[in-house]
């Protein structure tokens, strides 16, 4: 594995492409309040369930979100909530 810097490109339709650097992960989820947002593709609830029983049961708090389509950006108040209640946030793809 490459020790180069990870570099995230938005994948929107945008005119000149942002380029941001990777938050890195936390040493440990103790604490953390972790989001979970669908994108609403077929199963990726059935992902996020699973994914929320298993961090339940380890004692974290997990919060869920929604896009209304998997077609279109979330809507700017559904990042806001994350932005301001998640310390980690998982988006369930499940293609």
């Amino acid at each position: 594995m490459k020790n180069d810097p990870y570099v995230m490109l938005d994948p929107t339709a945008e005119a000149a492409p942002a380029s941001r650097e990777r938050v890195p992960p936390p040493e440990s989820l103790a604490g953390a309040k972790i989001g979970l947002l669908s994108i609403t593709k077929e199963r990726s609830d059935e992902f996020l369930d699973t994914l929320e029983t298993r961090l339940v049961e380890r004692g974290l708090t997990v919060l869920r979100f929604r896009k209304l389509s998997h077609t279109k950006p979330a809507p700017e108040a559904v990042i806001q909530d994350i932005v301001e209640h998640c310390d980690v946030i998982v988006e369930g793809l499940a293609d």
